[in-house]
């Protein structure tokens, strides 16, 4: 039989994820995506305590903040641009009023750390491995905030770099959560901004660091999913990106969520995202007006079938599901 493509060989996971265990996820957009899919179909995953991360130092940052147990101050915060921000933090967190902003990220924390003693899964998803050095502390941040580039040094970690940050780290998260398995990916999204050269060295580097702690610790012990090899390798083709080059379309993004799922969900989870789908599909459903007997029949419906898969999978919880048409049905 002829073949028309390289098919990815995928990494057989003994420890599966399913709707009994917890999970973090935490780095680029890819992560989010992934994230946000499963918790859509109400699987107990966190999603980015930091909100999106792109190289591997703010990653390990993030992580080792949640494991000290840090909590965040007014003198943490800085004022730019009509906000209050955070060099730890997305700017997704950034607020006018600083004390609602406190509140937020340090009740974000405590839920992230929570769950990363408690979780079976880690999904670290690395983007690029160019950092941005605030010349006045020496750190590295998570996020610029737009300031002016003269503001921070720019430059590309090295393997040894990204492998001495993470080795200590991983045992650290390891002594607070002795069952935890790490599972590491690049994100496919191309950094263009970079150039085409450096972002393959970018990449490159982020696999090499993987490759090296995956050596260390043992591949019993640390997992590594290839999302990047599976659009470059598999897919293959500029059709599989977005009009701007640089992201994902919507049929690769589907591709390599179903490989992941495929891979790392128990079938009992598959079981039950099977069911659930149809619930999402109709949760994302607009009518043109909202205020028929009809849609709110419909919402009524979805509610029944929601009630009656809690009754048939008491291990899941589909609270926020419910939360959501509610509030649809209320609006």
């Amino acid at each position: 039989m002829i073949k028309f493509r390289t098919e990815v060989e995928l990494p057989g996971f003994r420890e599966k994820m399913g709707y009994r265990n917890h999970s973090l996820m935490i780095g680029s957009c890819f992560a989010e995506n992934i994230g946000i899919w499963l918790r859509d179909r109400s699987l107990p995953v966190m999603v980015n305590p930091f909100g999106i991360l792109y190289n591997p130092v703010s990653i390990a940052n993030s992580l080792a903040l949640l494991i000290s147990g840090k909590k965040f101050t007014i003198q943490d915060l800085f004022y730019a641009n009509g906000v209050y921000n955070s060099f730890s933090h997305h700017s997704r967190f950034s607020e006018s009023d600083p004390e609602k902003m406190l509140e937020r990220i340090n009740l974000q924390a405590d839920q992230a750390l929570h769950t990363l003693e408690n979780c079976s899964h880690l999904f670290i998803t690395f983007g690029t491995a160019w950092v941005f050095q605030h010349k006045v502390s020496g750190d590295v941040v998570s996020n610029c905030h737009k300031l002016p580039a003269a503001t921070f040094n720019r430059y590309r970690l090295s393997v040894a770099q990204i492998t001495e940050r993470w080795i200590p780290l991983i045992e650290q998260i390891r002594q607070i959560n002795p069952n935890l398995h790490p599972v590491f990916t690049v994100s496919p999204i191309r950094h263009l901004k970079d150039g085409a050269h450096e972002n393959q060295l970018s990449k490159s580097t982020l696999i090499l660091a993987i490759d090296a702690l995956t050596a260390h610790f043992g591949d019993e012990r640390i997992s590594y999913f290839p999302s990047y090899e599976l659009l470059l390798d598999e897919l293959r083709d500029y059709r599989f990106y977005a009009a701007d080059m640089t992201h994902l379309s919507e049929t690769a993004t589907d591709f390599i969520r179903e490989k992941f799922a495929a891979t790392i969900l128990d079938q009992e989870a598959i079981n039950v995202i099977n069911e659930v789908d149809k619930i999402v599909t109709a949760l994302s459903h607009r009518p043109n007006n909202s205020d028929t007997g009809e849609y709110i029949a419909f919402i009524g419906k979805q509610l029944v079938k929601l009630d009656q898969l809690q009754i048939k999978y008491p291990f899941a919880d589909f609270g926020r599901m419910k939360k959501k048409f509610n509030k649809k049905r209320s609006d």
